[in-house]
Formats: structure tokens, sequence, C-alpha cells
């Protein structure tokens, strides 16, 4: 059997070293004890700190560690895809490179491949986390398998491994505007879940801002289904019963009363209603509009500036 471990990095010049350290530990004893090969494959996301520089002397130093450095920041999803397109081995692990996915997990992921699965994720605790995060991870969670048409689970993560059929699974999706806890699922394969404990980060700090886990949230809802545009439709239907009760009633109360004066409150709630309402559909609108918008320019996911690989990425 033969082994690749993809690690997307991006300003992880404290953790590198530590890493790659715990990667050989864990995978040179694993290796030999049950006879395979293995390549690391790191992914440098156009770092800005010495990330590349480390890595160049990480692998001058390894044989078995190669790098792909982009030439800007695109993205861990597309690092994901570069590792999955140039990775060779019959399965594939997927992990951080700040120590959160433990290393010595990688072992049990390789077993219950061994016993059929195609896909071994790992499902990561929320012990120690703020209670204030793990209410909006649930609320999030609940909202997003109410609208899309895949099943997400609170935790689970990119750390995982794939067999290399669910690897060319992922590779023939080819949509720019990539989601990759929704396509892990949408591919589907047998798929065995482990807990993971919910570990902190050996060096660095989170490229996770709160603009960012909200970027990646509303992601997520648009990706995966149309429902958000039916939402926009049925919005307006109500409107219109309502607009058309007021009026109804309105026409009633002519009849029976005569010229009433114009209530001030209850013409300024109906244009703040009602614009707000149109206000939303079209962002809504726009957010799909935006993804046709990057779609049809067939644009790469990535460009590499340089990498020390000597071979092609598969073809999908």
């Amino acid at each position: 059997m033969f082994l690749s471990v993809v690690i997307p990095c991006y300003n992880e010049e404290k953790v590198l070293p530590i890493t790659h350290r715990a990667l050989h530990e864990v995978l040179r004893k694993d290796a030999k004890l049950h006879n395979y090969d293995y390549q690391l494959i790191f992914i440098d996301d156009g770092s800005r700190d010495k990330t590349l520089p480390i890595l160049k002397e990480l692998c001058k130093e390894d044989p078995c560690s190669r790098y792909i450095s982009f030439s800007r920041n695109f993205g861990k999803e597309s690092a994901m895809l570069a590792g999955l397109e140039y990775s060779t081995g019959e399965c594939i692990v997927i992990m951080d490179a700040d120590m959160q996915h433990p290393p010595e997990m990688i072992p049990e992921l390789i077993k219950y491949y061994r016993e059929g699965y195609d896909q071994v994720v790992t499902k990561r605790t929320r012990d120690g986390d703020q209670k204030r995060r793990t209410l909006l991870a649930k609320l999030y969670y609940k909202i997003v398998n109410s609208l899309i048409d895949v099943r997400l689970d609170d935790g689970i993560g990119d750390f995982r491994l794939l067999s290399r059929n669910a690897a060319q699974a992922l590779l023939s999706l080819q949509e720019y505007n990539r989601f990759s806890k929704g396509l892990f699922s949408w591919i589907g394969f047998q798929t065995k879940v482990i807990e993971m404990k919910n570990t902190q980060r050996a060096a660095g700090e989170t490229k996770w801002s709160l603009r960012s886990l909200l970027h990646y949230g509303i992601e997520g809802i648009i990706s995966f289904n149309n429902k958000p545009l039916r939402i926009c439709f049925y919005l307006g239907t109500v409107l219109i019963l309502f607009s058309l009760a007021y009026l109804l009633f309105l026409l009633v109360n002519f009849i029976c009363h005569g010229v009433d004066t114009p209530g001030y409150f209850t013409t300024i709630t109906a244009i703040l209603l009602i614009g707000g309402t149109q206000l939303f559909c079209i962002g809504v609108l726009g957010e799909y509009i935006g993804r046709i918008y990057y779609e049809v320019k067939r644009r790469p996911h990535y460009i590499i500036g340089e990498t020390d690989l000597d071979m092609k990425p598969y073809k999908h």
C-alpha cells in the first residue's frame, strides 16, 4: 500500500517543523509495522511568512516529503484540490498543519480503510469549547441541514482518509465554488466516523475570523440547493396575500365609514417590510448569480508558483 498525506499550509512557519517531525514519528513506525510506503505533500497556499523556505528545507532533507507553492493565496479548498490532484497514493489523508488534527490518529484511519471503507472521517468533540460557540455551531448545522440536500454533522471537518475511488469522484466535481464538507458527503461511498478529541494549535494563530466563518457558512447554504430562492418566492407570495387582505380591509372600511386619515405608522411599516424583503431577495439572487459568474469564467482553481514534484496531476 502507498499512502499520501496532504497538508495545506498558510502562514504556518512556527508549527511546520513540529508537524513534520510528528508525522514521521507516527508513520515510520506504523509503515514498518504494517508494510506500506508513504509520502507527505505540503501545499503552501501563498503564505506571507517563512512557510515556503521552511518547506523547501524540510523537503530537501526528507525524500518522503514534497511541496507545492501557489502563486498567491487561493484558499484551503484549492489547496486540498491540488493535494488530491498531485497525490499518488492508493489512499489519501487530508489534515491541517497546526496539529489540531493529531497524526497519532492516522494508523486508526488506515485500519478502517483496510476493512473496506472508502472514507474514514474524524468527528471532533467540543470539549473545552465556549458554550456560546457550541450553541452557535449546533444552531448553524440545524439550519443548514434543513436547507441543503446533503447531511452535514457537527464536528466533522477535513481530517479524513479517502480511497483512490473517493478521491477520483471528488476530482470529477470541477465546480469553481467548492464547499468540501458538502462534497465529501455528496459523493457517498462507505464511510466510517471516529471521534477525535478537541485539541489546540501547537503554535501560531488561527486563520478563521468571525467574518470568514460567516462567509463559509453562507457558502455551505448556497452551494448545495436552491431552497433560498424558494424562500424568496414564498416570502413574496405571503406579502402579496397580506397586501390583498389589507387592501380588502381598506375597501370595506371606506364603504362603511368613508374616507379616513391615513396612518403614518401603517405606511412606514409597509414600506420598510416590503422594501427589506425585496432587498433580501435581491441579495439571495445576487449570491446565485455571482456563483454563475465565476463558474462560466472557467478560471483554474489555483496557479502553482513552484514545486519539487515532477509528476502530472490526475486527469478528471
